[in-house]
């Protein structure tokens, strides 16, 4: 049920960005705030949120319904149909709540063309509030935490389950299906995102979704891939071997598992995540490298799977208690492979704590052939 109360810290960061209110469209700002997972598209539909504590929901007639079950019976909606589109009701909604002259912030759930269009007939000015959106939920409570625990405890499971499943002649994509099969059978609430799974020169991409070649002898098979629990997400990585890796793999593995155990050691209360990210660099820079990392050492994860903070170069952000980040720092030669090995950490009291414990020794990554 949506309550105002909840929203404290949300309306303590609008004010230190001198913000009179924020509009959240559909996104995952707006599924945390009120449950609503608002279907995408060109129709306007908002929650506003403004400083004095009061609100409105801007929707289209076909979303007004299912809208509506997110709110107190009282909650003031401005409705418009197809045909009449939605400026009116916007125009409206804003003179009616004294919002023209104001500063609205706008989350990523907001088109810029309707913006655009928003500035030719009110003198509002909108500013971009993304990074404060992130910043209200940047720090996690202990239930998620737990469920942080619980969906990495989970990831570690499907790692462990996925080795014996690989093997030479196999697809990437039936290895794919494999995993989402795996995360329903040990009792996830769905997948954070579409599992990467990306054998020999494939995996000098770190981001490939072809899922199209078969596994073969001297492959390394990156796989990437996490679940939800209780809305908290898990995302991991592990790197195996289709038999005795060459000297060249073994050499590269080696050096992403320093640099990864390296970052996850600097990260503690009080480092900012731009040295987190240096831990990282400086290991696989020393070993010549660095025109090969194509990746920040990591990024938040939370509700969302990529969310703030973000451990990259320069970072000024201050790791705090409750912060939950991956670390991935990888080494990606472009027509030969690509590895990594990703964990994610929480800061417990103090320190960086793992969410994930499944296997990364080199010798125990290697699948006997």
């Amino acid at each position: 049920m949506f309550k105002l109360s909840r929203y404290e810290l949300l309306f303590k960061l609008m004010e230190e960005e001198n913000l009179d209110g924020v509009m959240i469209g559909p996104s995952s700002d707006m599924s945390y705030l009120i449950n609503y997972e608002a279907h995408v598209d060109e129709r306007l539909n908002v929650l506003v949120l403004l400083k004095d504590r009061s609100y409105f929901h801007i929707a289209s007639l076909i979303n007004y319904e299912e809208a509506k079950k997110k709110y107190p019976e009282d909650a003031k909606f401005y409705i418009y149909s197809d045909g009449e589109g939605f400026h009116g009701a916007v125009q409206k909604a804003f003179e009616d709540f004294n919002l023209i002259q104001k500063r609205i912030g706008v989350n990523e759930g907001i088109r810029g063309i309707d913006l655009l269009d928003f500035q030719n007939y009110m003198n509002v000015t909108f500013v971009n509030a993304h990074h404060m959106m992130e910043n209200y939920r940047i720090q996690k409570s202990k239930s998620q935490v737990a469920a942080l625990k619980k969906a990495g405890e989970i990831a570690d499971q499907v790692m462990v389950a996925i080795k014996a499943f690989i093997k030479p002649g196999v697809y990437e994509y039936e290895i794919a299906n494999e995993i989402k099969r795996l995360y329903k059978a040990f009792g996830s609430d769905g997948l954070s995102f579409e599992p990467i799974v990306a054998t020999g020169k494939n995996s000098s991409r770190p981001h490939y979704n072809e899922g199209t070649s078969k596994v073969e002898v001297g492959d390394n098979v990156v796989i990437d891939c996490g679940c939800k629990v209780d809305n908290m997400c898990s995302d991991s990585s592990r790197t195996f071997f289709v038999g005795e890796p060459s000297e060249k793999q073994k050499k590269i593995y080696e050096i992403c598992l320093k640099a990864t155990l390296q970052a996850q050691e600097k990260a503690k209360a009080n480092v900012t995540a731009g040295d987190v990210d240096q831990a990282a660099r400086s290991v696989i820079e020393g070993a010549g490298y660095g025109d090969c990392f194509l990746n920040r050492t990591g990024h938040g994860i939370g509700y969302s799977v990529h969310e703030a903070p973000y451990i990259k170069p320069d970072s000024p952000v201050v790791l705090e208690e409750g912060m939950a980040f991956s670390i991935e720092p990888g080494i990606y030669i472009a027509g030969e492979f690509g590895m990594r090995v990703e964990n994610i950490l929480v800061i417990e009291n103090g320190v960086g704590v793992s969410m994930n414990h499944s296997p990364y020794d080199l010798e125990k990554m290697i699948i006997e052939i």
